[in-house]
């Protein structure tokens, strides 16, 4: 669990939220902005609309800076969303915001179980796990919100006004380059259930996520399923041959294959694999050629958040041309926008993917797979596929 505060005083990973605006060298834990630096954050005139939008919003503006908080619970990586926040800050630098990065699973039941206990939830949710998002939002945890940037969306990336998509993410394979090159690497879900059929324990070194402890992993290979199901389950079972290395996150799985502990990975992230490939000359990236998934990491607005006019401030900067372009360069997340600039948009994966993108858009069937009875018998279904049969 890591967390950025742009308050006063900063934790050291605070600072880095504080970085991109001032071009400061890195702080002491412990060490509080200087007057020069507040003077230099707080420049922008208060009270006032974003360019193009109506002289209205200045109330909602007003209020944000009055609340003066935000708080922010994320599967996004912090180092990833740092270049967002201080670009918010950049834009208010009355909002003092804390951004806090969790595991999709802890994010989602502590968010239930905060709301259940009385306690003061996160102002906004913002999760890699579609399905989780959904199932709140169906809950009526979610706050209505007509944003200002829904004209520049695609129909698919709100549900109400309560859901809102923020990216548009490939699902990727990757694999350690000098033990698998490229040419002997499977290219598609097909193609990898054969590879870890044929290896009979002997190729060793494949990594994942671990479903039962992932929302994200539970979610996605709910959408392999759907996709292909004779696939999927023929992939799960040839799985438990190869000893696979089960984890909670797309970075973990990195680490693994960049490092040679691991040989191939499957269901990773795409923009955070794709990036950390860029410097990583070990690290090889696959979009499958069967189908490639592309997901959303999504937003919700806590219908009880005690910041809503921060937390529609954020939202409507994420949504944002300004805020789409600054993901797709300094944080490398695949904007969603047609108009974003950047290396990671959505517009040049469409491009890049044609046909074989297989985009999963909002909508309240996400959270099905979630109920109980369904979700224990996919999670069964698994185990006896991996032969787990005990824990």
């Amino acid at each position: 669990m890591q967390a950025i505060s742009t308050g006063h005083p900063l934790s050291r990973r605070s600072a880095l939220g504080r970085l991109a605006v001032l071009g400061a060298a890195p702080l002491a834990a412990g060490h509080a902005l200087a007057q020069s630096d507040i003077e230099l954050l707080d420049y922008a005139v208060r009270g006032t609309a974003p360019a193009g939008y109506p002289a209205a919003y200045a109330t909602t503006v007003r209020a944000a800076e009055d609340e003066g908080r935000l708080t922010i619970h994320s599967t996004t990586d912090e180092r990833v969303a740092a270049p967002l926040v201080a670009d918010f800050r950049r834009m208010y630098p009355r909002i003092t915001v804390t951004y806090e990065d969790l595991n999709s699973t802890e994010l989602y039941h502590r968010f239930i179980a905060e709301n259940q206990l009385g306690r003061e939830a996160a102002d906004v949710l913002w999760s890699s796990a579609m399905d989780q998002m959904v199932a709140l939002a169906t809950a009526g945890h979610a706050l209505a919100y007509g944003s200002p940037e829904k004209g520049h969306l695609p129909a698919w990336a709100q549900w109400q006004d309560r859901l809102w998509a923020t990216t548009y993410e490939p699902v990727v394979f990757a694999h350690h380059k000098p033990s698998l090159p490229e040419a002997e690497a499977p290219r598609s879900h097909a193609a990898l259930a054969q590879w870890l059929a044929k290896s009979q324990g002997t190729q060793g070194g494949v990594v994942s996520y671990d479903i039962q402890k992932s929302g994200v992993g539970y979610f996605l290979a709910v959408q392999d399923a759907a996709a292909s199901a004779d696939t999927f389950w023929a992939t799960a079972q040839a799985l438990s041959a190869a000893r696979p290395h089960l984890l909670l996150t797309t970075d973990a799985m990195v680490r693994q294959l960049a490092d040679g502990r691991a040989r191939f990975g499957m269901n990773l992230l795409g923009a955070y694999t794709v990036a950390q490939a860029r410097s990583l000359p070990t690290l090889g990236v696959i979009f499958p050629e069967d189908y490639t998934l592309v997901t959303s990491r999504v937003l919700l607005i806590n219908g009880r958040a005690a910041h809503p006019n921060a937390a529609r401030l954020w939202l409507d900067y994420l949504l944002s041309r300004r805020g789409q372009t600054v993901m797709a360069t300094a944080s490398r997340l695949y904007a969603l926008r047609e108009d974003a600039q950047g290396e990671t948009t959505g517009a040049a994966l469409r491009q890049l993917l044609g046909n074989r993108a297989r985009p999963v858009a909002l909508g309240p069937e996400l959270a099905a797979p979630l109920a109980n009875a369904a979700y224990r018998d996919f999670i069964l279904r698994w185990r006896a596929a991996l032969g787990y049969t005990k824990g």
